[in-house]
């Protein structure tokens, strides 16, 4: 994504990196650690040029070295340093020795905190494989619980040396944000990009926990994420908390299927089910090693107004979420862009459902006349993947003939291409389907719940009907009870 993409509040004023720092270390009630691994050594550095550091900084450090790593904050399994929980184990390690070592009664005003960065940088070699983990645990008050702020990025400049700033002035922005305004989560994120370019670095995750953010919804900053152009996917769990994409999906295979599940709806289900069936008979699949995404591109949460209706995702995503599956946000409309933004994390076999119409699309010339080689560029993306498409057929109507990939309308232009896929498995039909729910559409379930016509119950998977009734979900307005006669 273009750097220039990234939204931001035209009303706010950025602060220098120093004048944040200066900012911080002239408050007399801020105390607090460093500790920072690898590209993550310059945030420190901001605090010491500023003046003032003596007190601010109980103490700073950075266990460069593996084993003077794992000694002091513990071996991570597979021995991974950049990793989530390394990361909070620092937090924890660091902010457990301030409350250790300094005796409260002699701070009585102080509010501790610890900042901590676990990061690798990228290469020439490797120009996008840098990423890290950047975190603050700090208290609002002295006698109050602290909370923690976690961002994940990645780094794509390969000048070390810039990486190295980029981070440092991303740290600066981060500790700002949590301890000055740590009431206005918006305002945090907004000033994550504050002199930082969105060309050096990508934040793709943030989780903010603690009871200062006992009314943020991570998954509303995970939305937020990919509504400011900040990344173009992010992942949160079935229970509601944010995923890095690296921890989620290394390795794995995956399984992903695209849909507005507005609502989710009874032809949703057997599409995710028949291909889930198919995909773990194939000989490269290890289904204890799969992940299932139900993917909802940022397209498709535009109301009708252009605008991301962020209650309206908050409903889908409960849904899908107590229906126990994992929710992808993207900025990926093209196919392609999806399947390559997977193949960071993994080169095991991977599976996409789509519906015959959205197949129709793929096939469709005029999305890809952005590129240099057209669809032939597009589709060696997608395809020189170890990628299977497993297409769900199609009616409108009894009366009508089932679509498939064997009678589905292709340009002539464009059959021999079609039929090499087809003749190679790579697009393969979904033959045990439910001919009853084929004729199901999300919208129509949507206009009929919005209505207040009976019905849709009958359209939407069991329990679903009851979820929309009863959290009043997708404009549901319950029947009026008839008076009785008196």
């Amino acid at each position: 994504m273009d750097p220039t993409m990234i939204q931001q509040d035209p009303t706010h004023v950025p602060l220098s990196p120093a004048q944040k720092a200066r900012r911080i270390n002239m408050n007399p009630d801020l105390y607090g650690t460093f500790a920072e691994i690898g590209v993550g050594q310059e945030t420190v550095r901001h605090f010491f040029r500023a003046g003032g550091a003596s007190q601010t900084i109980a103490k700073a450090m950075s266990a460069y070295d593996k084993d003077f790593s794992n000694a002091i904050y513990g071996k991570e399994p597979g021995n991974r340093f950049v990793c989530e929980s390394r990361l909070m184990n620092m937090l924890g390690h660091e902010f457990g020795l301030i409350k250790e070592r300094l005796n409260r009664a002699d701070h009585p005003t102080k509010k501790f905190f610890t900042f901590a960065n676990t990061v690798a940088g990228s290469t020439f070699e490797r120009p996008h494989s840098g990423h890290g983990w950047i975190g603050v645990r700090f208290q609002t008050a002295p006698d109050l619980p602290s909370n923690d702020v976690i961002i994940h990025v990645r780094l794509h400049d390969p000048d070390i040396s810039l990486q190295q700033e980029s981070i440092g002035v991303m740290g600066v922005n981060l500790l700002f944000g949590c301890l000055m305004h740590h009431t206005e989560p918006d305002t945090i994120m907004t000033a994550l990009y504050d002199n930082v370019s969105r060309h050096v670095v990508e934040v793709d995750m943030i989780q903010m926990n603690g009871p200062a953010f006992n009314n943020v919804d991570n998954r509303l900053l995970s939305l937020q994420l990919v509504k400011r152009g900040y990344t173009d996917a992010v992942l949160f769990g079935p229970d509601g908390q944010n995923l890095q994409a690296s921890e989620a999906l290394y390795k794995k295979n995956i399984l992903a299927i695209r849909g507005s599940f507005r609502p989710v709806t009874k032809v949703n289900i057997d599409m995710i089910m028949n291909g889930y069936n198919m995909f773990i008979k194939e000989q490269r699949v290890d289904r204890q090693n799969l992940q299932v995404l139900f993917e909802i591109t940022l397209n498709n949460l535009r109301s009708d107004t252009g605008e991301v209706d962020e209650k309206d995702f908050i409903d889908r995503a409960d849904i899908l979420c107590s229906l126990g599956q994992t929710v992808l946000i993207s900025n990926y409309q093209e196919y392609y862009k999806l399947v390559e933004y997977f193949s960071r994390y993994t080169k095991a076999r991977m599976g996409v459902i789509m519906g015959v119409n959205n197949l129709i699309e793929v096939f469709d010339e005029k999305y890809y006349r952005h590129l240099n080689g057209g669809m032939l560029e597009a589709f060696g993306i997608l395809f020189s993947r170890d990628l299977k498409v497993y297409v769900y057929p199609s009616r409108t109507s009894a009366s009508e003939e089932i679509m498939t990939t064997g009678n589905m309308p292709v340009h002539p232009r464009l059959k021999p291409l079609y039929d090499y896929l087809v003749f190679n498995k790579r697009l393969v039909d979904i033959n045990t389907f439910d001919p009853n729910v084929l004729h199901i559409f999300s919208k129509q379930v949507l206009d009929l719940i919005r209505q207040g016509k009976p019905g849709w119950e009958e359209l939407v998977p069991p329990y679903v009907d009851n979820m929309i009734k009863d959290n009043r979900l997708f404009g549901y307005v319950p029947s009026p009870v008839p008076k009785a006669n008196v």
